[in-house]
């Protein structure tokens, strides 16, 4: 993997850490994140299958993925706000990536920003649920790349 595709998941989550910029407390960082979870790109209908369905969430929440010109395209679906926020964070880093870049580039600005210090565990088990779909979806793009 070449230094300018890592640099452009390091440049997408300095773009996130700027949204929250202002937030000084708790309050306004659900706020921003139920914000960001309202313009989630919506999931296909047909995409809310069983098999889309991420585990350990405490909401219903899909994530469907699609490989196209060698980057994964994320979309997904929550019942609730502040879980349809989580993976939006992770969609606006994650989405239209190569799977080597999921897999490599970690999430390390959501502990930057202090999200996963204010989630719930149950909540923040479901964030950590949700980047293991992600990669678990760039593994199987990246085995089929390979053969």
């Amino acid at each position: 993997m070449d230094q300018t595709t890592f640099f452009s998941c390091l440049e997408k989550q300095n773009k996130v850490k700027q949204l929250f910029l202002h937030c000084t407390s708790p309050e306004e960082k659900y706020k921003k994140l139920i914000e960001i979870g309202q313009n989630l790109t919506p999931i296909s209908p047909t995409a809310k299958v069983p098999e889309n369905a991420v585990s350990g969430c405490q909401s219903l929440l899909y994530l469907s993925a699609c490989y196209k010109d060698q980057k994964i395209i994320f979309t997904a679906a929550s019942d609730a706000l502040i879980s349809a926020g989580l993976t939006a964070l992770l969609i606006m880093v994650y989405s239209e990536e190569s799977p080597e870049v999921v897999l490599k580039c970690p999430p390390h600005y959501l502990q930057e920003l202090g999200i996963q210090a204010s989630l719930s565990p149950s909540r923040s088990n479901g964030l950590a649920n949700i980047y293991l779909r992600m990669k678990q979806e760039a593994l199987k793009f990246l085995a089929l790349n390979i053969k």
